[in-house]
């Protein structure tokens, strides 16, 4: 069979990227939110159990995942797993829409931006794919973090002597009521700090290390031979584990931080203190794991 007629080959970067201008808007709307719906459900249950373990005081603190995991069984059941979702997954369709939008036309911006550069095509997926990450996360952002804060506090509501709510709406309203709509965006900051290089690392890691593992494989440059819809489906999972790794490596610390912040320090006046103390007292605590690393 003459190649030209296979399925799609890999032999470079612009033929596999994704063409905003080529995309059918619709399909990926309603699939790709969706499909992002999908891993909220699935992955629900373990944001419920890390935000558990991030404000956990007393006994709790001595807690693993696990026990946490059961803890939650044993005292709410399975719906305590699922504490706030109805709330998330309202929220979640305009913010993947936007993030969506947001990643796709700053990707295909970013590869013209690079073209006159002829940096390599890891170089050039790294630069494209972490950008439109950025991008999208911090457009998003402005949806998700008043989700966040509802979704959290529903999370935590009864646990470590937390108040107790009727509902996303009931915790709107109470938090409103407190403190405005300032209080729907507390730790905005630090979400945008978290989240957009998050998403940039994420993206960045994802795309670099496919065409890394393409090349590896031999297809990044050949145009003879297609690779098999199962060797591309291994190489997109595989591209994806990697980047998940390094963005939990490197988010995870300020990602706790916000989570506390959100849920215990009141927005007063002296908000920006209070944000600037905690930013230099984690970059602190970094810099001292990482000094003890290099001695080791």
């Amino acid at each position: 069979m003459d190649t030209t007629s296979r399925a799609a080959k890999i032999p470079s970067l612009h033929q596999t990227e994704i063409n905003w201008d080529n995309l059918d808007k619709t399909k990926l709307y309603v699939v790709g939110a969706g499909m992002f719906s999908g891993v909220t459900v699935a992955l629900y249950p373990v944001s419920v159990v890390k935000t558990r373990m991030q404000v956990a005081s007393g006994d709790a603190m001595g807690r693993n995942a696990l026990a946490t995991f059961k803890n939650i069984l044993k005292v709410d059941g399975v719906p305590g797993l699922y504490r706030g979702f109805p709330t998330v997954i309202i929220g979640a369709v305009p913010t993947r829409i936007i993030f969506l939008t947001a990643l796709e036309t700053t990707k295909a911006a970013s590869l013209k931006l690079v073209e006159p550069f002829k940096l390599s095509e890891p170089v050039q997926a790294a630069f494209a794919n972490g950008l439109a990450g950025l991008s999208a996360s911090t457009c998003s952002q402005a949806i998700f973090v008043p989700i966040d804060v509802i979704s959290q506090k529903l999370m935590v509501q009864g646990y470590s002597g937390n108040v107790r709510y009727k509902g996303g709406i009931d915790v709107a309203r109470k938090v409103i009521k407190a403190d405005g709509i300032r209080g729907l965006y507390r730790g905005f900051g630090l979400s945008v700090m978290t989240y957009a290089p998050s998403s940039a690392v994420w993206w960045a890691s994802y795309g670099s290390s496919q065409r890394i593992i393409w090349s590896a494989l031999g297809h990044l440059h050949n145009k003879e031979e297609a690779p098999s819809q199962l060797k591309i489906v291994g190489v997109q999972a595989s591209g994806g584990i990697f980047a998940g790794a390094v963005t939990s490596f490197v988010t995870t610390p300020i990602d706790t931080i916000k989570t506390r912040l959100q849920l215990f320090l009141l927005l007063t006046n002296q908000d920006q203190f209070v944000m600037v103390s905690v930013i230099r007292l984690w970059i602190m605590k970094i810099s001292q794991k990482l000094g003890k690393l290099l001695k080791d």
